[in-house]
């Protein structure tokens, strides 16, 4: 082994543990293995960079465009919708007719494209027809990848096997060079999944109600046993001031449904509305959680505590720092930004300008330069200087602090009651934090003093606690525990009974730019005046306590709110909604121009006329320029990380065949495998790439794949059509976990989908498709010896 080998092989394992662990998102890892090839000189920098301008690389975001073409003029719906008629109300026949219609729509669309095109239609016919929609996506998302295999077109893998070929100057693959095998794989498995395969997907009575009605939905996600009233009494501290001062909503993550005042109901109300005596609040939330936070209210402020105060000071230091421009924490959330955790202080403060901010830190995106407050112990602050994330730190002393902070005026003390309920709690289940922004600076108990308290610091009765904050704040909270509570709701209030208030179900866009971005964060309230009531996850519903989940494509969303305010999600890029409310469908005026374009590259590739790259590009520029989408749109279409991702790790491919690397892993297959003849040999390596396909993005494993291929083909002196053809079809066809394919994820929480359902019926089809393809290579593709 020489030392280039093993660099080469150094960096695959990293980037492999990178994949696998997910530490690092997936583009951003082939970025690192491009910049670690090129600085170690495996490759030149123009071979570096490459990848961008590879003909495979062109040819998929110039796909996307054109996909998103068809989609936004309507093609795709018409060709769904007609098809889906002839279908009728049978499973077996839905099954068989909806996968068909996506496989064929995807051998000329994107995947994913494809998959959320349909998802939609898919749910609608569910629910039309009674049959659980769970025994319908998980088809629809593997039709999507079985028509892939069809055409070079397809999906990415396929043409990044047929670079491969031209790459070394050997025969490579036509548009439809795929078909034969391509097509015959695609009715088996379509054959095998409403035949057999349905009897191994979910079928629960929860999972059939779950898309029927507006009560099923309720039901679903337990809404109605979570809706309670409050009242607001006569002489109430919360009496003139606002729903969002009241802290009702943000307390413990209620939803407040309805304001009722007069016996008139006014549903979503304003967060900005004034309180009066005797209103009626209609929430939807858990009650033991606000049960929790009432007993906060016991909490006795101590009006003279100066020497806890003085005891405190003495060993609580403050610094200014400066935000670096490079820092990972810029546009970060102050509350995702971990400081406690890093750096062992807290941020109490920050200075944008001439501007102060002391309140409401916990969703402030950190911004490059800003100066920000933090406190700690004076260790913990001294150091701060020796972390890069920082430019400036200014330690201040106590004439600074006052001047520009006032920080005195926001410290107070409180008492606990010896027996009061709130001992043996901890810190962190207060949730004062988040609720009223109060900071726990220390705890004084049985002569001790506690600095700084992590969250799991347990309570007992008689501490003192020393906290920053707003000691009116206080009196709030002595006015949530003077709320009447009623947990029967009268039908005629109920907002879910008037039809003032509508639920509906939705999922995030595959390309959505919402998906790692935290509820709190997005404020649905605000952003769309919605409510998100519920999350659906992994075959579970998340009800409660969602402003920290962070959403994630695949997740089932219920949406909650006025009718006219949901339909408008319908033309929202972010969102596929799922059940329908009226929404008007695409514009198809143009849809006979955007068929006759995508018709044109493929003729134009089938004749000679181009190669697939430029009329792919061709295609996408004359659907932008006859308005078949604007140019935003297509810019949005293109999935960017696929992009990055194959360009990324092209060169990877080149500085394993050049270094040998590729030879050297062939040689220890052919050891392993070679004595058995080729066949065993290109089922070894059909196997190893399904089993990759878990744990490693498709298009990255075919780079890693395609060179060590052709050097065992090569070995055995025999074309390497055959061994690239079954690898395509190994590639492609990932049916075995949620994470192997974006399809998969996509149709996991609308569907009601557990990680254990996609192996139910993914392992069974795999072996069915491996099968095949053994069976169906030596027919169509002969093994042929290098001439």
């Amino acid at each position: 082994m020489t030392l280039e080998i093993a660099l080469v092989l150094g960096i695959l394992t990293v980037s492999l543990i990178l994949f696998i662990s997910e530490v690092i998102r997936m583009d951003l890892v082939a970025l690192l293995v491009l910049g670690a090839l090129a600085v170690t000189g495996l490759v030149s920098p123009n071979e570096a960079f490459a990848g961008f301008s590879n003909s495979a690389v062109i040819t998929v975001w110039a796909m996307f465009i054109l996909s998103e073409g068809l989609t936004r003029t309507g093609i795709a719906n018409i060709i769904g919708n007609q098809v889906m008629r002839i279908a009728g109300k049978r499973e077996v026949t839905m099954i068989i007719v909806i996968m068909v219609t996506a496989a064929v729509l995807s051998a000329f669309m994107n995947n994913i494209g494809v998959a959320a095109l349909m998802l939609p239609v898919v749910v609608d016919v569910a629910r039309r027809t009674n049959i659980a929609v769970s025994r319908l996506l998980m088809p629809l998302a593997y039709a999507t990848l079985l028509g892939g295999l069809m055409t070079q077109i397809g999906t990415p893998p396929n043409l990044l096997i047929s670079e491969a070929l031209t790459h070394n100057n050997l025969p490579t693959f036509g548009l439809f060079d795929f078909m034969p095998i391509g097509s015959a794989i695609m009715i088996i498995g379509v054959l095998f999944v409403a035949l057999i395969g349905r009897f191994l997907l979910p079928k629960s009575e929860a999972k059939r109600s779950r898309h029927l009605s507006q009560r099923s939905l309720r039901a679903r996600y337990k809404l109605q046993e979570q809706t309670f009233t409050m009242r607001v009494p006569t002489g109430s501290v919360l009496v003139g001031k606002t729903l969002a001062e009241s802290r009702i909503g943000t307390s413990t993550g209620l939803i407040i449904l309805a304001l009722v005042r007069n016996g008139r109901s006014e549903t979503l109300p304003s967060r900005q509305t004034l309180l009066r005596a005797g209103d009626g609040i209609l929430v939807q939330g858990r009650l033991d959680q606000f049960r929790e936070l009432q007993r906060w209210s016991e909490l006795v402020i101590e009006r003279e505590a100066p020497v806890l105060k003085s005891m405190v000071a003495a060993k609580m230091f403050y610094a200014e720092v400066q935000l670096a421009e490079g820092s990972p924490l810029v546009s970060e959330l102050i509350r995702r930004a971990s400081f406690r955790t890093q750096f062992n202080v807290a941020v109490v403060g920050i200075q944008r300008g001439d501007r102060y901010r002391l309140t409401n830190l916990a969703y402030v995106p950190l911004r490059a330069n800003d100066r920000l407050l933090v406190q700690g112990e004076e260790g913990d602050v001294s150091v701060l200087k020796k972390f890069a994330d920082f430019c400036e730190v200014d330690e201040l002393d106590d004439d600074a602090l006052q001047t520009r902070y006032q920080a005195d005026e926001r410290m107070f003390v409180v008492r606990l009651p010896k027996y009061s309920d709130l001992s043996g709690a901890t810190l962190k289940k207060s949730r004062l934090a988040d609720v009223f922004d109060f900071r726990v600076l220390a705890i004084f108990r049985e002569g001790k003093l506690s600095v700084m308290p992590r969250g799991d610091k347990i309570l007992s009765g008689g501490d003192l606690l020393l906290i920053e904050g707003q000691p009116e704040d206080l009196d709030v909270l002595r006015g949530l525990q003077e709320l009447d509570i009623d947990t029967h709701v009268a039908k005629n209030l109920s907002a879910f009974e008037s039809g003032r208030l509508t639920l509906m179900d939705a999922t995030l866009d595959p390309r959505s730019t919402l998906a790692g971005r935290t509820v709190g964060e997005l404020n649905f309230r605000e952003r769309y005046g919605i409510e998100l009531a519920g999350i659906w996850r992994e075959g579970a519903p998340i009800g409660s306590e969602l402003a920290n989940e962070q959403l994630q494509v695949g997740d089932a969303l219920l949406m909650l709110g006025p009718r006219d305010r949901l339909a408008m999600l319908g033309s929202d890029s972010d969102f596929l909604v799922l059940t329908p409310l009226g929404q008007a469908p695409p514009d198809s005026r143009r849809a006979p121009l955007a068929a006759a374009i995508m018709f044109g590259v493929v003729v134009s590739v089938m004749a000679g006329y181009a190669p697939i790259s430029v009329a792919a590009v061709v295609g996408g520029s004359i659907m932008i320029l006859t308005r078949c989408l604007n140019m935003e749109q297509a810019y949005r279409a293109i999935d960017w990380r696929s992009i990055f991702l194959i360009a990324g790790m092209l060169p990877l491919g080149t500085a394993m065949q050049d270094s040998g690397t590729a030879a050297y892993l062939a040689s220890q297959v052919m050891d392993l495998l070679g004595d058995a003849g080729p066949w065993p040999v290109i089922m070894g390596l059909y196997v190893l790439t399904a089993m990759a396909t878990m744990i490693i993005p498709t298009a990255a494993l075919v780079v890693l794949m395609s060179p060590i291929v052709l050097s065992a083909m090569a070995d055995m002196g025999l074309q390497p059509a055959t061994a690239m053809m079954a690898i395509a079809m190994a590639a492609s066809a990932s049916f075995t976990s949620p994470i192997s394919h974006p399809a998969n994820i996509l149709v996991m929480g609308p569907g009601g989908y557990r990680f254990v359902d996609y192996l139910k019926v993914g392992v069974p089809l795999t072996i069915v498709v491996f099968i095949a393809v053994m069976i169906l290579l030596p027919i169509f593709w002969p093994l042929t010896p290098v001439s």
